[in-house]
Order: structure tokens, then sequence, then C-alpha cells
């Protein structure tokens, strides 16, 4: 990022390059949608872009960017209604069975819907805790926000998430996707 700052193109270049799946990952699981994604992922590089002249690296970069990520998929949130939509495709099985895909599917749906269904400042944390596998230290910065308050918040969401998701068992939800603690 410093030495985007000083006009290296190929430097920002290889930050969109080393970055873009994940930007790209956090906008889709939050707003579900992979268009909006895909725009949110375009203005969070363009935003990057700009504001490499003040950058200064007080925390870590992917930090940095996933503030950006998170202030622009809040902002789209709160403009735009959420769409059902399939969560983003996950590596499939070598070859799961018919009932394991219809529940797999039902799952998706399910976790889709619920994560809909939350205020969008729980919503960020747990897509950043849950898919990004961040720490609370992490998802406070990416947030702006304390520690203490992603704690608050991940706990609402657990307990928002318990009853809509609480047909799944533990380990039916952490073979894709990673919500055990969620569907408990």
């Amino acid at each position: 990022m410093l030495a985007t700052a000083r006009g290296d193109l190929n430097a920002f270049e290889q930050l969109v390059l080393r970055h873009q799946q994940t930007v790209w990952a956090v906008a889709h699981r939050f707003l579900g949608d992979s268009s909006e994604a895909e725009d949110v992922a375009q203005d969070a590089f363009l935003k990057i872009l700009k504001a490499a002249p003040r950058y200064r690296p007080s925390a870590a970069f992917r930090t940095f960017l996933i503030r950006v990520v998170s202030r622009l998929c809040m902002d789209r949130a709160r403009k735009m209604r959420p769409v059902y939509t399939d969560a983003p495709p996950e590596r499939p099985d070598p070859e799961p069975s018919a009932p394991q895909t219809v529940i797999r599917t039902e799952r998706d749906i399910a976790i889709r819907r619920a994560l809909e269904a939350l205020p969008p400042a729980q919503r960020m944390a747990v897509v950043l805790r849950y898919y990004e596998d961040l720490d609370y230290r992490a998802i406070a910065g990416a947030m702006d926000t304390t520690e203490k308050a992603v704690e608050r918040l991940l706990a609402r969401a657990r307990a928002a998430l318990k009853g809509p998701l609480g047909q799944f068992r533990a380990d039916q939800a952490t073979s894709s996707g990673g919500f055990g603690p969620l569907a408990r």
C-alpha cells in the first residue's frame, strides 16, 4: 500500500490480485447478490486507490480493507432490501448423496434467510467471524468499534439465529460455511 501511495500501480495490482477474492466473498455473503458484491469490490478498491496517499499503516492492511468493504456493504444494506439467493458456491464434496445435497441446500437457504433477517451490524460481525475467521480484535478494527461491542453483536446474532437454524445439527452446519456455533 505504501508503494501504491508513491504511484506504483503494479503494487496496487498486486493488492487487488491478493485480496479480490476475500473482498468479493465478504460482500457476497453480506449482500447475497453476486453483481452487488462485484460492485462493492470495485468500489472498495477504488476507495483504497484514492486513499493511498493518506494511508498510514496503523493496522494490518487486510483490516483496513475489510473496514472499507464493511462500510460499503452496510451502506448498501441500508439502501436496498435483501435478495434471497443461495450461499456462495462452496467446493462440493467428491460425490455427495442426493439426501446430503438436499439437506445442504435447505441449510444454505435457511442460513442465507436467517442472516438477511439480522440487523446489518450483526450480519457483518457474523460474516467476518464465521466466514472470514477473523478474531474479535480484527472484527472490531474492520467495523470501527470495540471488541466488547463485537462480542455483544455476535451474542445477539447467535441468539437470533438459534431459532431459525436450530433444526440443523452442529455437525451438519460445520460441513460448509462454518456455522457450527450458530446452529446449536
